[in-house]
């Protein structure tokens, strides 16, 4: 059964506002990845799972039509009111009942997504409206990040991960998916022709406020939040103070730099 955990207005907005696109190392594999495997141009590429829209709108540089979808109305209303290409559409639908006809589809994506589904039925999804020749490309950031600014990189990655570790405690057992780098994933991929990538750094340019806004888009911060309201905020409150004591900054919009480990699998039928 899939897990619906980004229902709520106000955490589509936390989401939009804080998620980051894929990042470049990221976009160059996939894109790298299509351009290798395929002969024709796609004309039709179906992001699953697409939040706000932040990876759906990178693949509308690149494709001639890309359509987002999402279980999720509020997000999904988060991406329409986001700005856009006039080659992007939205549907609201779940990930394992596409509304796409057998063999249509030329490249089907999923950001950071896929652990919250049904992967067996998402899978069969996936082989029924993916045309022969056409591409998956599976992929999420893991918890491996680090933040890094001046010589006190290694002082703030501390203050991240112990407040990060606070959040993670309320996570839903799904994530056990992203914390084994997707390897059950890659395995219930139902093309031979196959290969996971679990090393992939992006620099993703943030400031403070970013790096704590992201923490609070988490779907195990939001449980967290509705679990101990006060403790939950003092937390985010404490790590930002924190941090901008260590970096010897007040501004909340002070540049940092945000490394995020991604991890990627990748399938051509």
């Amino acid at each position: 059964m899939a897990t619906q955990m980004f229902e709520g207005k106000g955490h589509a907005a936390v989401y939009q506002k804080y998620r980051f696109a894929p990042g470049k190392e990221l976009q160059q594999t996939i894109l790298t990845y299509l351009q290798e495997k395929r002969t024709n141009p796609a004309e039709l590429v179906v992001d699953v799972g697409c939040g706000s829209g932040q990876g759906t709108r990178f693949l509308a540089e690149h494709f001639k039509k890309v359509v987002g979808t999402d279980i999720s109305e509020a997000q999904i209303q988060e991406a329409k009111e986001a700005p856009s290409t006039p080659n992007v559409s939205y549907l609201v639908c779940p990930a394992e009942e596409l509304p796409f006809e057998d063999a249509s589809v030329d490249v089907l994506t999923s950001f950071t997504a896929v652990h919250w589904f049904d992967i067996e039925k998402f899978m069969r999804e996936a082989n029924r409206v993916l045309k022969p020749g056409g591409c998956v490309a599976i992929s999420t950031y893991t918890v491996d990040m680090s933040v890094r600014y001046g010589n006190c990189s290694e002082k703030l990655t501390k203050v991240f991960r112990e407040c990060w570790d606070q959040i993670l405690k309320y996570s839903h057992s799904r994530v056990k998916f992203v914390l084994e780098d997707y390897k059950e994933i890659f395995e219930a991929l139902p093309f031979p022709d196959k290969k996971r990538i679990t090393n992939i750094f992006d620099n993703i340019p943030m400031t403070v406020a970013g790096v704590v806004g992201y923490m609070e888009s988490a779907s195990s911060y939001q449980v967290f939040k509705k679990s101990d309201p006060e403790t939950a905020k003092s937390l985010l409150q404490e790590t930002e103070k924190r941090m901008l004591e260590i970096m010897g900054v007040s501004a909340r919009d002070t540049p940092v730099e945000f490394w995020v480990r991604h991890v990627c699998v990748l399938g051509c039928k």
